[in-house]
């Protein structure tokens, strides 16, 4: 392989044929991620939250972000200057993304439906759909201040219907302690305006537990961070709910001779400038264009703003090229792999798309690529990392929304079922079980006359 290549080859042409199963997700290893460990260092700071508060705050700010900030809420009349002070073409770009996004959720994400079912004569159960109360949004505001999961975060959830939002973001010293100006111009055109100058794990620590005076704790925290919030929200996780543990962000690209290889370099190097931990791989099986992405690769990655943290992040375990027999022996490798973002630059790759069973969400063709879902094609960009889209969605109107059974059962359609239901109760051995059903079949003058004597 020539020195100026980077991504490594992974060559599967030859797996997978015998008769034994073969675990095509450990062929692509990841990035090693540790939140178990990170959990550890987080926990003193979350336990410091709770016992200290806004003081607590404080000191990890100046400790952590180097800054301290004049305000841990920010006050309303900043959000609506930083909104009035932006560039009117990024505002119309704020607000297409936002338009869109709003779309989808309302047209496509919303269950608004609570279906009745009369399983009996008198007995019926409906299934209520109800929107968290309080929800606490984080948004990252490291290497990259994506001000795009204002966005991603705050309109399902306003159009889930939850009453009460609250967004934190790390304070940046440039911007004298409060989060990048952009993020506090969407939270004012979004309409939110409880915002806290919060990052890391205390920010998490603080929706959890909440602070008294400042910030009343939330039901649920949601949005992506670095691997000490990730391990906040799973230590915090049954104080407050959660959406998921987001790991670091990755691409995997099945393409066959028919994609641009400029196209699928730049895509691959589109995620490898999240964080020198991003996973960027292609599956392809062409070996010519295989050869062509390296190119295009090389010569692109050397000439993007963040090349030290493209080219580490290509150069990583994470990343690299897998050469696969054919676009089937490709698909197995993708569906075990369930990536985050999954491009399918093939031919006929609508056909190829609908048979992905793992991925978190699915770009199809060659003028699909992620970039267009993490800002305005209407969709999340809030999704499972790590393997988890094989088990789980990305953010929606569903995350911030709960189902409720409600039971009602008049006396005749219990007195139905008494016999069944107490039968059930003694087989499990709960005899307090069957004795709510018994206390309320009707009284026999015989059972009158015993209580009378007793």
């Amino acid at each position: 392989m020539p020195d100026n290549y980077l991504l490594r080859t992974i060559d599967l042409t030859g797996s997978g044929q015998g008769s034994e199963p073969f675990d095509y997700r450990a062929a692509v290893p990841r990035a090693a991620f540790d939140v178990e460990h990170a959990v550890e260092k987080v926990r003193p700071i979350c336990d410091t939250v709770a016992s200290e508060g806004a003081a607590a705050l404080v000191r990890f700010a100046e400790q952590f972000d180097k800054v301290t900030p004049k305000h841990l809420r920010v006050p309303a009349e900043v959000l609506a200057q930083c909104a009035e002070q932006l560039d009117p073409k990024l505002r119309a770009a704020f607000e297409e993304s936002i338009t869109r996004r709003r779309q989808v959720c309302e047209l496509a994400e919303k269950e608004t439906s609570s279906p009745s079912v009369t399983v009996a004569q008198g007995a019926m159960v409906t299934q209520r759909i109800i929107p968290v109360h309080r929800v606490g949004l984080y948004v990252p505001g490291g290497l990259a201040p994506l001000a795009s999961s204002v966005i991603m975060n705050v309109v399902p959830a306003q159009v889930a219907g939850v009453s009460s939002i609250a967004v934190t973001s790390p304070p940046q010293a440039e911007f004298d302690g409060l989060p990048h100006p952009n993020i506090l111009a969407l939270c004012h055109i979004l309409g939110v305006d409880e915002v806290y100058a919060v990052g890391g794990a205390q920010a998490i620590a603080m929706f959890a537990h909440g602070v008294p005076g400042l910030c009343e704790r939330v039901d649920m925290v949601t949005g992506p961070g670095n691997i000490y919030v990730v391990a906040a929200k799973r230590l915090m996780r049954g104080t407050v709910g959660i959406d998921s543990e987001a790991g670091p962000t990755e691409i995997m690209i099945l393409a066959d001779e028919t994609a641009n290889p400029e196209h699928v370099a730049a895509d691959l190097i589109s995620q490898a400038e999240h964080d020198p931990m991003a996973g960027s791989v292609l599956v392809t099986d062409s070996a010519a264009l295989a050869d062509a992405v390296q190119r295009a690769t090389a010569t692109q990655a050397a000439a993007t703003r963040h090349a030290e943290r493209v080219h580490t992040a290509l150069t990583g375990e994470q990343s690299g090229i897998v050469l696969v027999r054919d676009l089937q022996q490709g698909l197995l490798v993708c569906d075990a792999y369930a990536a985050e973002h999954l491009e399918v630059q093939t031919r006929d790759a609508e056909q190829w798309a609908a048979r992905v069973r793992n991925a978190g969400a699915i770009f199809v063709g060659g003028w699909s690529p992620v970039s267009l879902g993490d800002y305005s094609a209407g969709s999340t960009h809030v999704l499972p990392t790590a393997g988890c889209a094989c088990h789980s969605s990305g953010l929606s109107v569903r995350s911030f929304m709960k189902a409720v059974h409600v039971i009602n059962y008049n006396q005749e359609a219990l007195m139905e079922l008494a016999d069944s239901v107490e039968t059930f109760a003694l087989a499990e051995n709960l005899p307090g079980h069957a004795n709510a059903i018994t206390v309320r079949r009707p009284k026999t003058s015989q059972d009158q006359d015993q209580e009378a004597q007793a």
